[in-house]
């Protein structure tokens, strides 16, 4: 913006945007921050096995996750331990065949906390559960068929390491 010399008394109207940009930085930032965080769903580490068979989650499964605190996480979105049994009780009245839950539990929380959550799922109508765990790093399974990219490549496939 140029200064006008001169007898000039004429009132500009030029707004001032530099405020207006200082605050949508500052609501960028913080939504650079906040929005990995709500996407990142729950840390959670399942226990590790040998044998398991690599399933990737498909739309319309229902996983209930449980952290290291032992909050619930109902398809990565947190919710409070008091409304599980109505969330549940909501989701599996409206089913009428698939009634499967998946239980993906951190390796270290108590098994009491994973028992009150089945019995909660059962009450409210879940019929079946599964619980969701990792393969051990460095291993791959025994059964044949579960490791299909590995035996295409010819790589033995005994449960050890390689």
């Amino acid at each position: 913006m140029g200064m006008s010399a001169g007898g000039g008394t004429g009132i500009k109207a030029e707004p001032n945007v530099t405020p207006m940009i200082d605050v949508m930085l500052v609501l960028l930032i913080i939504f650079m921050i906040v929005v990995p965080a709500i996407n990142a769903g729950f840390k959670a580490e399942p226990p590790k096995g040998i044998n398991l068979k690599a399933r990737p989650e498909e739309p319309g499964e229902v996983v209930l996750g449980i952290d290291a605190e032992g909050a619930y996480f109902l398809d990565k979105k947190p919710i409070k331990n008091e409304t599980l049994y109505d969330q549940l009780k909501a989701i599996y009245d409206a089913r009428t065949v698939d009634k499967i839950l998946y239980v993906k539990a951190h390796n270290e929380i108590k098994y009491e906390k994973v028992l009150d959550a089945l019995d909660i799922a059962a009450r409210a109508g879940v019929r079946m559960t599964g619980m969701i765990s990792d393969q051990i790093p460095g291993t791959m399974s025994s059964v044949p068929g579960d490791n299909p990219m590995a035996e295409a490549a010819g790589v033995k496939t005994t449960g050890e390491k390689p």
